[in-house]
């Protein structure tokens, strides 16, 4: 079976030393396989105490970046820190023996700017020359990055798996692919499968959530199409699904979650696992 996980941020943002505890048994107790680890700010975790509580729930770490107001790959001035965030989220992933950080490593999460086809390749070099130490670092502690493509009101730099393939050629590599999100692709792609298809070799990490953002199940997404493209890419890492409350102020303006997504967040958790270990129970062949 195909291990089904989620992201903390259903739930709470940040996710600290504090109240990691308390989550991540919250997380065992619903019945996921793996639970995905959002590193906010450098320190907020300890690795220690998160070996401590995957030892003691038996979930399989992922670990997750956030492109906050002033991370930025491509402007000058924010080049040299948000290479130091990413090189502490590399850190805690191969601490804990996560085998991946994923994220929208390129620009803030939220700022779009017009750019001129001469501009945005010129802008994908400079994004390539600031992100490949970062690579380096990776491929030393032994983990992959994965870049994810977002939608187009929260980027404009990498909306698609073309663009992603395009924006890091000649970077791709074992320390380096694609994170792919169900909404993002949603939004962006003619065809969620051709992009997982078109991504294949470079899939890192994958998650999932309704059309709505909400949980995964009984919506628009074309489900059984989604789990044939993974099968035939021979992705056999985790589905974890990502969503977010609403009741945290910042990130609720960061991923636009103006209303509650379900009844409760359990409620949110506990459907989307339900549905997802039903799709994957009923598949015939394949990686599932």
């Amino acid at each position: 079976m195909r291990p089904i996980g989620i992201n903390t941020w259903v739930w709470r943002s940040p996710l600290t030393d504090d109240v990691l505890d308390a989550t991540l048994d919250a997380v065992a107790a619903f019945g996921f396989d793996a639970v995905e680890l959002p590193l906010e700010q450098a320190g907020d975790l300890s690795a220690e105490r998160v070996v401590a509580a995957l030892e003691r729930t038996g979930l399989m770490p992922c670990v997750v970046g956030a492109m906050a107001p002033g991370r930025d790959l491509i402007e000058p001035g924010a080049v040299e820190g948000t290479q130091e965030y990413l090189r502490a989220c590399v850190d805690l992933a191969a601490d804990i023996g996560a085998r991946s950080v994923c994220g929208p490593f390129y620009a803030a999460t939220g700022r779009v700017w017009s750019m001129t086809p001469d501009e945005r390749d010129q802008t994908y070099a400079t994004w390539r020359t600031h992100l490949a130490p970062v690579v380096e670092h990776a491929e030393r502690r032994g983990v992959r990055l994965g870049i994810e493509p977002l939608n187009r009101y929260e980027t404009s730099l990498v909306n698609t798996v073309e663009q992603a393939l395009t924006g890091l050629d000649g970077l791709l590599g074992p320390s380096l692919g694609l994170a792919l999100d169900t909404y993002h692709l949603n939004i962006e792609e003619r065809s969620s499968a051709a992009a997982i298809t078109a991504a294949a070799e470079h899939l890192v990490h994958v998650q999932v959530c309704g059309n709505d953002r909400g949980a995964p199940g009984h919506d628009q997404t074309d489900w059984p199409a989604i789990l044939d493209a993974l099968d035939d890419a021979g992705y056999d890492g985790p589905l974890v699904i990502e969503s977010f409350t609403s009741e945290n102020t910042t990130i609720a303006t960061a991923a636009s979650i103006w209303r509650p997504l379900a009844p409760t967040q359990d409620d949110l958790a506990r459907d989307g696992l339900a549905f997802l270990r039903e799709l994957t129970a009923h598949r015939n062949g394949g990686i599932s």
